[in-house]
């Protein structure tokens, strides 16, 4: 990184218009004294929200020339070096010396691109008044080194697609309460959300496109996010365990018993090496391991994880065809949705199982696309029963999509997901 090269890409950023776009129902707080990590996968809105806090600022009163954003994966700026880091403030204050002194804002993008970041934005936060905002497409490194190094000094947030109440904003759907078109036009967008997902690009596709989209993501998220930042020598194995976590979200994955088949298959890999690269993949964010609900925390070990990944839409990518496990994407999307709220939750194993739980073992929240015939119905019910015998005392929820007429008379607690994804509350950033 040069001094030319990177005054260019500062004052080419002060001198365009900020994109816009639709507004999320998160927003990033400005004013904390924190440095502020939002991580999430790739394509998932983190730069989005970083321009809509710029509006935020201007509207404010905060000159442009106050704002800096750098995105660390930009060609102008490699190669990078960590002793070259100082040269950013150095540039923007010899580019914008006549916007005075004030609080600056510094936006940056993708920051494990950039070596000794972590350093560098802690010498800033203790020396200079600034505030700083990051991203990183990895949440156990972003938090991890902000944790490390900033030392109290940071708060570190995770960025999910969009919900199911974002994608009808997205695409201009509006529910209109006792309205039994709006209701149908919601219904309809429901499935079209388990088949394409919430990734905003994707959203605002064309349904031809849709599909091309998010294969490019999942070959993306494969080389940049595994492959070539954790040195994989493997990439067969590595695109195999990405397969087999897309085509089986929602269920149980027994990682001792994946080795074996693996193995079976002719795969050479290790089981610490397979161990290791699942905790790539959960890493990333690109799934979620859920473990058994119990106090003892060798029962958790002992028992297989509640396996999802982070956004229906890409199961698309690994397997062809709109209804293929829909019940499946609904369980995971409930689950996302669940975890906007916060962060930890299990599942409950026994005589039945329970989709998820909170820790606390006050909710618990089944799913199930098609509750019309006699034997699923039949099924859900004994679930529920065993819920509210297992968690006494807890708010038992079994949503569905399509059921019979006297669903909610014969299973209490019987709800639409489409309703239930829409009234759930999510943990606000600001």
């Amino acid at each position: 990184m040069n001094s030319d090269g990177l005054k260019f890409v500062l004052q080419e950023f002060a001198l365009r218009s900020l994109p816009r776009g639709v507004q999320r129902e998160v927003s990033i707080p400005t004013d904390t004294g924190k440095v502020i990590g939002l991580s999430g996968v790739r394509r998932c809105g983190k730069t989005f929200l970083f321009f809509e806090t710029m509006r935020t600022l201007i509207a404010r009163g905060v000159p442009r020339e106050r704002i800096v954003y750098l995105n660390f994966e930009d060609d102008r700026l490699q190669p990078l070096r960590a002793e070259e880091l100082d040269l950013v403030l150095r540039c923007q204050r010899e580019l914008f010396a006549a916007a005075g002194k004030g609080r600056l804002y510094l936006f940056l993008d993708e920051v494990q691109s950039a070596p000794g970041w972590e350093r560098w934005v802690r010498r800033l936060h203790d020396t200079e008044d600034i505030s700083v905002f990051v991203t990183g497409s990895s949440s156990e490194l972003l938090t991890r080194d902000l944790s490390t190094a900033l030392r109290g000094r940071s708060v570190s947030l995770d960025v999910l697609p969009l919900s199911f109440r974002e994608f009808l904003d997205f695409r201009g759907i509006r529910w209109v309460e006792h309205d039994a078109s709006s209701e149908s036009e919601v219904r309809a967008a429901l499935g079209e959300y388990m088949q394409c997902g919430g990734f905003p690009e994707v959203v605002l596709a064309s349904a031809a496109m849709r599909p091309l989209i998010l294969e490019e993501y999942s070959s993306l998220m494969l080389w940049r996010d595994l492959v070539e930042r954790h040195g994989i020598r493997d990439e067969q194995v590595m695109r195999g365990l990405l397969r087999h976590c897309f085509r089986h979200t929602a269920t149980l994955l027994s990682l001792s018993k994946l080795h074996l088949d693996l193995t079976s298959q002719g795969f050479a890999i290790g089981r610490n090496t397979l161990f290791d690269h699942f905790s790539k993949l959960e890493d990333g964010g690109l799934i979620f391991l859920l473990p058994v609900h119990s106090e003892s925390v060798r029962k958790q070990a002992r028992n297989p994880r509640k396996l999802h990944v982070v956004d229906p839409g890409l199961v698309s990518a690994y397997k062809a065809g709109a209804d293929r496990d829909v019940g499946h994407k609904l369980e995971t999307a409930v689950f996302l949705q669940a975890r906007r709220r916060a962060r930890d939750w299990h599942y409950v194993a026994g005589d039945q199982e329970l989709d998820l739980c909170d820790t606390a073992g006050e909710m618990f929240v089944n799913s199930c696309w098609r509750l019309v015939d006699e034997s699923t119905i039949e099924r859900e019910a004994r679930a529920m029963e065993f819920g509210r015998a297992v968690l006494p005392g807890a708010e038992g929820v079994l949503l569905y999509h399509d059921a019979v007429h006297d669903i909610e008379r014969r299973i209490p607690g019987a709800r639409p997901a489409w309703r239930w994804l829409l009234e759930q509350p999510i943990r606000r950033f600001d």
